[in-house]
């Protein structure tokens, strides 16, 4: 057995700690040695008998045919990051399998989603930007706290899943907009289907986890969503900052002056230089930091590890993902 790490950054050894590695020499034959897709292409011979990558952040595109070049005897890439959708297809066309520590990177947005939401409710947002004594005390009526407030998610996948199962605890009324989510997981959710508009409409704080492909663009706009926030309203997006139409976002808020956004992500990001998303008061602006960062994206490879053994060891895999997969998810 044989394998290696494939990478084009310096990410490696950010993501996999030395314990990972050590268990990996040992267990998989790995090669502690980055090799980067130049070197791969320029010397094939590099991954002759190779049976498995080790990779993230920085895992190079390679077609078919470069994949059946230098790689011919490849079984499984293990990829320590989330989104696979740039890297994958020419992998899968040729049975490969490959599996991706997006569950892993969703832990970190599901935590910051809900600490968000709790403060949300609670006016936090908006009273921060108060001073003057008066107007705090009239702020203190507008808010109904966490008890049996209306909470809504854009979309229920691994990310929107995770947050809804966290704010069971808090005794919310959560709504979902979610084509995919049928009765049945609505019902293990404890969650209520409505439509976006729905949602939108009766929500106190509002966080998107839609996933991010071609169908989801745009889709966030101001007649059927945006318009229709209350008064009060909170909208968080972790998700992509292209599905939301920030002009008709920004106008929401204007309108609306105590309505407020919480945007970790925008489109492009960061925003361009003289966006009024830097100067409207009721937009806070996070730098992408609701993913894995610091220590934990080691939880992803830790992650990698144990998928890794499952699969030599014919046991059942859980983060593998299909083509099928891909039209759907981040």
């Amino acid at each position: 057995m044989k394998s290696i790490f494939l990478n084009d950054t310096n990410n490696i050894d950010r993501v996999y700690p030395q314990d990972v590695i050590q268990a990996l020499m040992k267990e998989a034959g790995l090669d502690p040695q980055v090799v980067t897709s130049q070197q791969l292409l320029a010397s094939p011979q590099l991954g002759r008998g190779i049976e498995y990558i080790f990779t993230t952040w920085g895992m190079p595109c390679l077609s078919e045919e470069e994949i059946a070049r230098t790689l011919p005897d490849l079984k499984a890439v293990f990829y320590g990051a989330g989104s696979v959708q740039y890297f994958a297809r020419p992998f899968l066309n040729r049975d490969i399998h490959v599996f991706s520590a997006w569950a892993a990177n969703a832990v970190p947005v599901a935590e910051y989603t809900v600490a968000q939401i709790i403060l949300a409710n609670k006016g936090f947002f908006q009273a921060s930007m108060i001073h003057e004594r008066d107007r705090a005390k009239a702020h203190q009526g507008l808010f109904t706290g966490n008890y049996n407030c209306c909470v809504g998610l854009i979309g229920a996948g691994m990310i929107g899943s995770m947050v809804a199962e966290k704010l069971k605890q808090y005794n919310m009324k959560v709504l979902v907009f979610d084509p995919f989510l049928s009765d049945e997981q609505a019902v293990a959710l404890g969650v209520e289907k409505v439509s976006l508009e729905e949602l939108f409409s009766r929500c106190q704080t509002i966080s998107n986890h839609l996933a991010n492909n071609a169908q989801t663009v745009g889709m966030l706009n101001y007649e059927r969503c945006f318009s229709r926030m209350m008064p009060h309203a909170v909208f968080i997006n972790t998700g992509r900052g292209a599905q939301v139409v920030e002009p008709d976002l920004i106008r929401a808020l204007k309108e609306h002056p105590h309505r407020t956004a919480i945007l970790d992500v925008t489109f492009p990001e960061p925003p361009v230089e003289d966006s009024e998303l830097y100067t409207q008061p009721n937009v806070l602006l996070t730098p992408h930091i609701a993913g894995s960062s610091g220590l934990e994206v080691q939880r992803m490879a830790v992650y990698m590890l144990e998928e890794f053994r499952h699969f030599v060891g014919g046991e059942p895999t859980r983060w593998e993902v299909s083509l099928k997969m891909l039209e759907t998810m981040a």
